[in-house]
């Protein structure tokens, strides 16, 4: 089982804030992303992240990680 997380504004346009996704094959970031968003693309500006590491959307996720995806932050 994979832990989703969605951050910041993501919460409120995804319309959750966690969710699980059970796994049977091998998935990158972005193949997690599209299995549980199929009516949202994954904007160039969203930040991924594997159990609290920045990785790159192509990194493999294994059974009982946990991927969280951020918005974009500005600070002023």
């Amino acid at each position: 089982m994979i832990t989703i997380r969605y951050f910041g504004s993501l919460k409120e346009t995804i319309g959750r804030s966690n969710e699980a996704l059970s796994v049977v094959e091998s998935l990158t970031v972005l193949d997690v992303w599209h299995g549980v968003n199929v009516d949202f693309p994954l904007a160039e500006n969203i930040l991924t992240a594997v159990n609290m590491d920045y990785v790159a959307r192509s990194h493999v996720v294994n059974d009982g990680d946990e991927v969280a995806f951020f918005p974009p932050v500005t600070g002023g």
